[in-house]
């Protein structure tokens, strides 16, 4: 049982934004592939029937029921379910394992007590095993390592029994005044800078700061004002080879805590990073080079290995920066689910259909040209599936319920056998939703509503109709 509850765990560390919950609630779409084979969808927002008709063809999924438009007025998906009191109790009795996005203490309440994870009967309350907080272990772990000051001194404690591993550098700011400061001074030695925020996903709330930058504003202070009050952290920033980024200059290792405590590597891949911002991943045979990938894993293992001592289990990752000389940089941990959870999971179910290991490549927030209904999502997508098919490589969409945004997106996973089919692919999908935006400026007609305008109801979907109303299954077979 999935439960995209993406923009809940993320507003726990944003103090509740509706803006983080409703990113996150596009992000939710990824919670069709928290396992091979899921059995009940839980979504915050209208799921498309041609989206999961067309997983369940290629996945080759049995009966899946969605539960979709959950989530409560504030985009919350724990208060969209303690509100539908018939939908929590299919969840407590079904006896299938839940998996979320990642713990929050709405979903240890809603969920762990009722026997999604402990197996235990009863209604929402008191976590077992909790502390005098309230929280289980698991939850104060993941909000403690989801601290990037926290999982920079823990990459410190655990550097000098790894070879190839180089932790830069970190300071801990009072005030954005104090970082202009830092960066001023950086700035004047030729020195660039990272900073951060201590929490953030995706690479927001992280900005590098280059001495030409700081020059260009005229001053440090404006590059940092649009960032939160309060702390900040600055790192070195780490050089790469000198080509821009270099084929595997932002790498991830996946991996898993099972309920012994032991660590199972899932694997490695290199991210596609926009500025500081996260994009999508390629994972597979040959992605990444044997040296690297093996100082990946036994530096994120022995990650694994401290969190499980302190009552983690679940899914993390721990994504890293490959300097000039090769050596890998940790940046942060992942406590929860990741956007390469998705791809490592896709890429497990294709090869149980059709042997071998694939190569998988997920494309986050590819821009779209148009909004378009779903129908007519339906056509672009199938159409740009079948071109894909005819170079020998498999397209699953997975983010598609971003196309009523100001600057519309969708997002795609593409299978194939080799580097040069993934990349023809990529380029198939680039290029045809280029085309999109073309054919509706080349018609005069604009792609979105005219600024200050009120959008009205999406097409296809009667006024007025919203997360409130009772959530209904659909069974669909493959």
């Amino acid at each position: 049982m999935h439960i995209g509850n993406v923009g809940d765990f993320n507003a726990q560390f944003a103090d509740g934004s509706p803006d983080v919950r409703r990113a996150g609630g596009h992000y939710s779409c990824l919670a069709a592939f928290y396992s091979p084979e899921p059995r009940i969808l839980v979504l915050p927002g209208q799921a498309h029937d041609f989206w999961t008709r067309e997983l369940s063809r290629v996945l080759e999924w049995p009966d899946v029921e969605v539960y979709d438009e959950v989530a409560a007025d504030d985009g919350g998906v724990a208060r969209g379910l303690l509100s539908r009191t018939a939908l929590l109790d299919r969840i407590r009795r079904s006896g299938l394992p839940v998996i979320t996005w990642g713990r929050t203490p709405e979903s240890e309440r809603l969920l762990t007590r009722s026997g999604a994870r402990d197996g235990t009967e009863g209604g929402p309350g008191e976590v077992s095993g909790a502390g005098p907080d309230g929280l289980g272990r698991a939850l104060r772990v993941t909000r403690r390592y989801e601290s990037k000051a926290t999982a920079h001194r823990l990459f410190r404690t655990l550097a000098p029994a790894h070879p190839g591993i180089v932790v830069p550098a970190q300071e801990r700011v009072a005030s954005r005044r104090r970082a202009a400061r830092a960066l001023a001074a950086r700035a004047a030695a030729g020195a660039a800078a990272v900073v951060k925020t201590e929490y953030g996903v995706g690479g927001s709330g992280t900005l590098v700061v280059t001495p030409r930058q700081v020059a260009e504003a005229g001053g440090a202070r404006s590059l940092v004002g649009h960032l939160p009050r309060g702390p900040l952290l600055i790192e070195d920033y780490v050089e790469g080879d000198g080509s821009g980024s270099g084929p595997c200059r932002n790498l991830t290792f996946d991996a898993v805590v099972d309920g012994e405590g032991a660590v199972h590597p899932v694997g490695v891949g290199v991210m596609d990073i926009e500025g500081t911002g996260y994009q999508g991943v390629t994972v597979g045979p040959g992605v990444v080079p044997d040296a690297p990938a093996e100082v990946a894993e036994r530096f994120a293992s022995a990650v694994g290995r401290a969190l499980a001592a302190e009552g983690y289990q679940g899914w993390y990752d721990v994504d890293f920066v490959m300097d000039g000389s090769g050596r890998l940089a940790p940046v942060e941990i992942n406590v929860r689910l990741t956007g390469p959870a998705a791809a490592f999971v896709i890429q497990a179910r294709l090869a149980g259909i059709q042997g071998g290991r694939p190569l998988v490549r997920t494309l986050d927030r590819l821009p779209l040209g148009a909004r378009l209904p779903a129908a007519a999502l339906a056509d672009h997508l199938g159409e740009v599936s079948r071109r894909c098919r005819s170079l020998g490589v498999t397209l699953l969409p997975t983010v598609v319920t971003a196309v009523f945004e100001p600057d519309p997106y969708v997002g795609v996973a593409l299978a194939a056998r080799t580097p040069g089919a993934l990349d023809a692919a990529e380029a198939v999908v680039r290029s045809a939703n280029d085309a999109l935006g073309r054919m509706f400026t080349d018609l005069g007609v604009s792609s979105g509503p005219r600024p200050g305008s009120r959008p009205g109801p999406r097409p296809g979907r009667r006024a007025g109709a919203g997360s409130r109303r009772t959530p209904r299954p659909r069974r669909r077979r493959s």
